[in-house]
């Protein structure tokens, strides 16, 4: 276990401000034992009865985890031995004892190589639900005689820390006499910030690729007005000097998605698509999903229907398309979900489509929305195999919604892929006032695409601009040719969300250590007589399609060299969120940035923060300047 080596004191101090979401105050240490015989239980998942938080035991049995109060409970969970609830009652140091559950027997699955003996999408049985609730089940249940010499035990699996990360490769500065343009594919996805909240809420750095800056500077919502006209999104900019490096320009770019008031929203075809496999048994995964998608049930109307798909060894249809207006019988559905078995991710996919594509409602909300830690393991699974998979399916006219969950083997780059790949967005839950943020807060933004296929593409001015730096958005970066191909595809824009994009500029004339390059011997780059002339400093260019639509509109927008002194609690905020993802990352870009300055920027940006967001914020990063 990594230990903070900072004082407990001084951690307690600070951490005693935060709000719901933040950093708990009293750390508790313990060593969770067999009861039989006193050896180490590795791999135990113990969570917070309060606040939902989690860790799990190392191979020595040990854990350590903040609680809020020395009165708080900790519940102990693992495969094979009862469950067990323990009062903190003010011990800082705990020793666990757990039995084993004599009655637990291992997850039973079927073969793969009897897949044979039915189509899988119509008949797949799934033996993490209690009870065969809808036809493909039924039928499933029909062929028993058939199964019943071809299972085999699987044991549950063990699960270790093999969270996985994509590389990420920070974009380095580029100058407009060689690379004129930047192009790069809008991201509204915040997967990134709520995960790194869970490292830093457990006294820990995240890893350096799990911080995506773009991610992080999208979790939060903007202040930009609504559009006129037609076009579903307003376009702002603002410029200014870089707060890690004064002598440097920041450029802040802004989209505003138009709101749809929720009754005017088109009619919702929801096939939600359940991981029930049994990495997905821990706290902080199933019991977690099914209290989530209990929240987004609320927000249903009579015109919404919905179905359920889960998947474990095979998939399976456990509730067919059900109107929003009957709730109770949806809800029975998820209390049903038990969790065992291995993870057929590919089949779950193939089986969530065909039913969204079975009751696609023309000019609607057609969308999947998979809940999973991204843990596949049967079938399908690759990067590779999975990304072709869902570039077939969202041909259909069907989008995705990726919601993670859980730690330990959560699977980071398959599920940023996916959601990629798909039309569609990502959130990580770490709890259920996440939850409750992406899925109702958020619902219509979520949920109901207003533009596809955004492109933002950037041409600057040499005679103004020595070099240019995208901000993030490493994942999402195009060939300047993509921009203006309609079948390449880009990102959506949900009803009401923003998108901020940053750029860092070096103005011709500073002195930079970043602009290494030698002069070219061979050729000589010029600039246009006019380009010295005009106070242009960039033209921005966007295209969009409609949801249902195959051509792109262009829209242009020219930024003009004048830096203000006076900026907007947009850029402010943006910036201290930029700062602290470049001090996360470590990142050679960071300048002169030092958390005080991103607090104090942050400050002084908060605005009126109703939800407590910001202020949570500000409260992460006096809690990592306490890691360092």
């Amino acid at each position: 276990m990594k230990n903070v080596a900072k004082p407990l004191v001084l951690i307690a101090l600070v951490l005693s401000s935060f709000t719901a979401y933040s950093p708990a105050s009293i750390k508790v240490n313990g060593t969770v034992l067999n009861e039989k015989d006193g050896k180490p239980l590795t791999d135990v998942n113990v969570a917070v009865k309060t606040t939902g938080k989690t860790t799990v035991t190392n191979q020595k049995g040990e854990f350590e985890i903040f609680v809020p109060t020395e009165n708080d409970v900790l519940i102990f969970t693992k495969p094979g031995f009862f469950n067990k609830e323990v009062a903190v009652i003010g011990r800082k140091v705990l020793e666990v004892k757990m039995k084993a559950d004599p009655s637990w027997r291992p997850a039973v699955v079927p073969k793969p190589e009897l897949k044979e003996l039915a189509d899988e999408e119509e008949i797949a049985f799934d033996m993490a639900v209690s009870q065969p609730m809808e036809r493909s089940m039924k039928k499933s249940m029909a062929m028993g005689a058939a199964y019943s010499t071809a299972y085999h035990v699987e044991p549950a699996p063990v699960v270790h820390n093999t969270e996985g990360y994509a590389t990420i490769h920070e974009n380095v500065f580029h100058q407009p006499l060689n690379e004129p343009l930047s192009t790069f594919s809008i991201d509204v996805d915040a997967a990134s910030y709520s995960n790194m909240r869970r490292f830093l809420s457990q006294g820990q750095k995240p890893p350096v690729d799990a911080v995506r800056i773009e991610e992080m500077i999208n979790y939060f919502d903007y202040d930009y007005p609504q559009p006129e006209g037609n076009d579903p999104f307003s376009i702002n900019t603002e410029l200014s000097s870089a707060p890690w490096n004064p002598k440097h320009y920041l450029v802040h770019i802004g989209l505003q998605g138009k709101v749809i008031p929720t009754d005017n929203l088109p009619p919702s075809n929801l096939v939600f698509q359940i991981d029930v496999s049994g990495s997905m048994s821990d706290p902080n995964k199933l019991p977690l999903l099914k209290s989530s998608f209990k929240l987004l049930t609320e927000q249903l109307r009579p015109v919404d229907k919905v179905a359920i798909v889960v998947y474990a060894g095979a998939a399976g249809l456990v509730l067919p398309p059900t109107s929003g207006s009957d709730k109770q019988t949806i809800m029975e559905a998820f209390d049903k979900l038990q969790a065992g078995g291995s993870t057929a991710g590919g089949a779950g996919i193939h089986l969530a489509y065909k039913t969204a594509l079975e009751n696609l409602v023309e000019g609607g909300n057609n969308r999947v929305i998979l809940a999973t830690d991204g843990d596949f393991n049967v079938g399908e699974s690759s990067d590779a195999s999975m990304e072709r998979l869902i570039e077939q399916k969202r041909n259909d006219g069907i989008f995705l919604t990726v919601l993670g969950f859980g730690m330990g083997n959560y699977k980071d780059s398959k599920m940023e892929i996916l959601a990629d790949k798909g039309n569609g967005n990502y959130a990580y839950i770490d709890n259920i006032l996440e939850a409750k943020k992406v899925l109702v807060n958020e619902f219509g933004g979520t949920l109901f695409t207003i533009a596809k296929d955004v492109k933002i593409q950037v041409e600057f001015n040499p005679a103004k601009v020595q070099a240019y730096r995208l901000i993030g958005y490493e994942n999402r970066l195009l060939n300047k040719e993509d921009f203006n191909d309609d079948k390449k595809d880009a990102g959506e824009l949900g009803s009401g969300h923003t998108v901020t994009a940053l750029y860092e500029i070096i103005p011709v004339g500073v002195n930079s250590s970043f602009l290494p390059v030698d002069p070219l011997k061979y050729q000589q780059n010029t600039v246009v007589p006019d380009a010295a002339k005009t106070n242009e400093l960039m033209t921005v260019k966007l295209r969009y399609k409609q949801p249902d639509g195959d051509t792109s509109k262009l829209l242009v927008n020219t930024i003009m060299d004048e830096p203000t002194a006076k900026t907007s609690e947009n850029y402010r905020w943006s910036a201290a969120v930029a700062g602290f993802g470049m001090m996360l990352r470590n990142s050679e870009f960071k300048g002169d940035i030092t958390y005080d300055q991103v607090v104090s920027l942050a400050n002084g940006a908060k605005g009126q923060d109703k939800n407590g967001y910001r202020i949570e914020f500000i409260n992460l990063v006096k809690s990592a300047m306490l890691l360092n």
